[in-house]
C-alpha cells in the first residue's frame, strides 16, 4: 500500500535531490522512500551503539589531528 503526500523543500535541495534521481535511475518518490527507509532501519546498525559512536569519534579526532 502507498500513499501521497505532500512536503515543501527548498529549491536548491530539490534539485540536488532531482539530480540524485537521474543519476540513478529512480523516481523522485523511489528514491525520498529509500533514503526514509534507511534512515529508520540503518540507524540500528552496528554504528549506532554508543560505544562504537565514541571509537568513530575517536578516530575521526586522530585524523583532524593529522
Amino acid at each position: 500500500m502507498t500513499s501521497r503526500v505532500l512536503i515543501s523543500i527548498d529549491t536548491a535541495l530539490l534539485e540536488r535531490i532531482d539530480a540524485a534521481c537521474r543519476a540513478r535511475g529512480l523516481t523522485r518518490s523511489r528514491y525520498l522512500a529509500q533514503l526514509a527507509d534507511q534512515d529508520l532501519v540503518g540507524g540500528r546498525g552496528p554504528g549506532a551503539e554508543p560505544s562504537v559512536k565514541r571509537a568513530l569519534k575517536d578516530i575521526d579526532v586522530l585524523f583532524s589531528e593529522r
